[in-house]
Order: structure tokens, then C-alpha cells, then sequence
């Protein structure tokens, strides 16, 4: 079994598409853990502010079968593949890291994020602080600590019920 995490952003009835997406996780993988849920301005565009989070599972599926479901999942929700790449979303989920896996194909993993975004890292470091970003070998609670970046995040209360 490989632990991956994943990060999940929306910016389009976030609620909803935040709930739908674990929910999708949950009946592919069972067991998932989850970070607080934040708020994060746009980065990159003008736009509505997201809601991001990670999510930690287990599984048997392939690096390639999880990028698969995991835009399968975005598309049942009405993601716009046509859409410039920093725009609204409905649903972002991307393959965060597979065990300690670095590779180029077919994803690249870890993926830059986890250090370029605060709306990665925070809700990773609060899931995985021991854990150990495979490329550095620093852990997500140091990464964190040691973020320098001016983006502009804050955790929010989140009903998770409908």
C-alpha cells in the first residue's frame, strides 16, 4: 500500500465541491484523513478565493490510476479542461506525493506545490508534520515554518454535513 496525499481546491460553490470531492475519495479509498479547511486568495489570477485542504490515503491504485480517478472526480464535477490553466475551478485535486516517490511521469512528484504554495503546505504540515517531503528530506512542519512567501491563507470553520 502507498501513502499519498492530495491536495483539494475550489473556488466555485466550494462547499459542495469541497464535500463532493472527499466524499468521492471516501468511496474510492475508505479511510481518508483530512487537514482544517482554509481560505486562500487567488494566486496567479483574479478570482473568487478558494478553499483548499489535503487529504492522506492508502491504496493499491498505480501513480497513473490515481491521476486518472482523481480527473475523473474533477470532470464529474464540471471541470472546464479548456479553461486557461490559472482560473476558477470547480475542483482541483492533484496527486501531492506517492510514498516517497520522485518521478517526472506520468505526474511530477512531489509536486513543486508543496513548496510554492501556502495553500499547500499549511493544511499538509497540519496533517503531516513528521512526515518527510521525499526531495528534500525536510519535513512538512519545518517546510512550513520556514515558508517565506506572501500568500495570503487562514483556516475556516467547515460544516462538513449537507
Amino acid at each position: 500500500m502507498a501513502r499519498i496525499y492530495i491536495s483539494i481546491g475550489s473556488n466555485t460553490r466550494r462547499d459542495y465541491h469541497v464535500r463532493s470531492a472527499v466524499k468521492a475519495l471516501k468511496q474510492q479509498f475508505g479511510a481518508v484523513q483530512l487537514s482544517s479547511v482554509y481560505e486562500s486568495e487567488a494566486v496567479g489570477f483574479v478570482g473568487e478565493p478558494f478553499y483548499n485542504l489535503v487529504a492522506a490515503a492508502d491504496t493499491l491504485l498505480s501513480v497513473a490510476e490515481c491521476v486518472a480517478l482523481f480527473k475523473q472526480i474533477e470532470d464529474q464535477f464540471g471541470r472546464d479542461r479548456s479553461a486557461a490553466k490559472f482560473s476558477g475551478r470547480t475542483l482541483d485535486l492533484d496527486l501531492l506525493t506517492y510514498d516517497e516517490l520522485i518521478c517526472q511521469q506520468p505526474v511530477e512528484l512531489p509536486r513543486a506545490e508543496i513548496t510554492e504554495n501556502a495553500f499547500v503546505l499549511w493544511p499538509l504540515a497540519e496533517l503531516a508534520p513528521d512526515a518527510l517531503h521525499p526531495g528534500s528530506g525536510q519535513t512538512y512542519a519545518n517546510l512550513w515554518q520556514n515558508y517565506s512567501k506572501q500568500q495570503k491563507l487562514w483556516p475556516v470553520p467547515f460544516n462538513w454535513s449537507e
